[in-house]
C-alpha cells in the first residue's frame, strides 16, 4: 500500500483534495493569458502564487518548510523554502509605501490605541510596537521601549488621544491627552487585594468601582446615552479619588500601594477621557489584539535574523491586520500590489 502524502494534505480524503485543487489550480497554475498579464515581466512564478505564498506565511503562520509541502501537494508547485522566502522579501520591498501611507494616516489620527512587545533579531532583544485606530494598523520594531519610539510612531505633533497602559514611555504626553486602560487597573487592584491590611481594603474598594465602571461602559454601548454615561460614572470619580488620595498618604500603612495611589493621581484625567470623548474606550483590548497574532508569529519564527527583515514583517504585519479591520481581502490586495510591483506601477495604497 502506498505511503500516505505528506502534509496538510494528508489528513484530507483523497475526494477532497483533488476538489481542492480544482478549484485553487485555476488561480495557482495555469497560465493567466489576459491582456494585463501579458504586460508583466517573465518570473517563474505569478502574482496570485507570490500572494498565496504571502498570506500562508504572515496571516496563517505557515512555516516557509510547510509551504513548500503546501504548494507541491495541493498546486504541483515547486518551490523551495529559498524561493519562499525571495517571494516574502519581494513582497516587503513592494509594501514599502503603502505603509508610510499607513504611519502617516497613524500620526493624523484623532484616537490610537498603541502597545508593545518583545521581538527577536538575530536573537538580540528588540521590541515591537503596534499603533492602531479603528481601520488601520501599524507595527515597527525598535530597539527598546523608551518614550523618544512612541514619538517617532506617533508623530512629534500628535494631537489626538493615546489610549495606552501605564508604561512610563507614554509618560511625555500630556494626560488629557491619554486614556489608561481600565483593564490592566483591575489587575492591579486584584494584586493589592491579595494583600495584608489597608492593602487588601484598597484593593478592595478599587475593584468595586472598576466593576462599576465596567457596568456602566457596557450600558452605554446599548444606547450610546453619553450624558447616562457620565452621571453613572461622576460618583465613581469622587470614589476613586477619595480612596487615592487616603492611600497616597505617607504612612506604614500604605507602604505597599502608595506609589500606586500616587501614579493614578498623577494621571488623573487619563482615567476618564472615555466618558467624554469619541471613540475612546476604557481599555486597551483593541492594540492588544492587534499585536496578539504578531505574538503567536514571533513565537513560532523566533522573530527576524536581519534589519531588512524587520522591514518585511513589519510591513506585512501592518498590511495584515489593516486588511483584517477594514473586512478587506489580504489575498486580493497583495495580488494587487505583487502584480502593480512587477509592471513598476504605482503600488495601490490600503486607502
Amino acid at each position: 500500500m502506498a505511503a500516505p502524502a505528506r502534509g496538510v494534505a494528508a489528513d484530507r480524503d483523497p475526494r477532497q483534495r483533488a476538489s481542492a485543487a480544482r478549484c485553487l489550480l485555476p488561480c495557482l497554475r495555469q497560465p493567466d493569458t489576459s491582456p494585463a498579464s501579458l504586460e508583466l515581466p517573465r518570473s517563474p512564478f505569478g502574482p496570485r502564487l507570490q500572494a498565496a505564498v504571502v498570506t500562508l506565511a504572515v496571516r496563517n503562520r505557515v512555516s516557509r518548510r510547510d509551504t513548500t509541502e503546501l504548494a507541491r501537494e495541493l498546486f504541483g508547485v515547486e518551490l523551495s523554502t529559498g524561493s519562499v522566502e525571495a517571494i516574502i522579501h519581494r513582497a516587503g520591498e513592494a509594501l514599502a509605501g503603502p505603509h508610510t501611507q499607513l504611519e502617516q494616516r497613524i500620526k493624523s489620527a484623532s484616537v490610537v490605541n498603541i502597545d508593545e512587545t518583545g521581538w527577536k533579531t538575530a536573537g538580540g532583544k528588540r521590541t515591537l510596537w503596534g499603533a492602531l485606530t479603528s481601520a488601520t494598523a501599524v507595527f515597527r520594531i525598535a530597539p527598546g521601549r523608551h518614550a523618544f519610539e512612541a514619538r517617532r510612531l506617533l508623530g512629534e505633533r500628535f494631537a489626538g488621544i493615546v489610549c495606552s497602559d501605564r508604561w512610563r514611555g507614554y509618560d511625555y504626553l500630556d494626560p488629557a491627552q491619554r486614556q489608561l486602560c481600565w483593564a490592566h487597573l483591575l489587575r492591579d487592584f486584584t494584586a493589592h487585594s491579595e494583600g495584608m491590611a489597608d492593602q487588601q481594603a484598597f484593593g478592595y474598594g478599587g475593584l468595586a468601582i472598576a466593576h462599576e465602571l465596567f457596568a456602566a461602559w457596557e450600558s452605554y454601548q446599548q444606547d450610546r446615552d453619553r450624558a447616562r454615561l457620565q452621571a453613572e460614572t461622576a460618583p465613581l470619580e469622587d470614589k476613586l479619588r477619595r480612596l487615592l488620595e487616603r492611600a497616597a498618604r505617607k504612612s506604614p500603612r500604605t507602604k505597599y500601594h502608595r506609589q500606586f495611589a500616587k501614579n493614578l493621581l498623577k494621571r488623573w484625567p487619563a482615567l476618564w477621557t472615555f466618558t467624554h470623548t469619541d471613540g475612546v474606550e476604557p481599555t486597551n483590548n483593541h492594540a492588544e489584539r492587534g499585536l496578539r497574532g504578531a505574538v503567536i508569529y514571533r513565537k513560532l519564527s523566533l522573530g527576524s535574523q536581519s534589519e531588512q527583515g524587520e522591514r518585511t514583517i513589519e510591513r506585512l504585519l501592518s498590511a495584515s491586520v489593516t486588511c483584517r479591520l477594514r473586512k478587506q481581502s489580504l489575498y486580493d490586495y497583495l495580488t494587487q500590489v505583487i502584480t502593480a510591483y512587477a509592471r513598476g506601477d504605482p503600488v495601490p495604497g490600503l486607502g
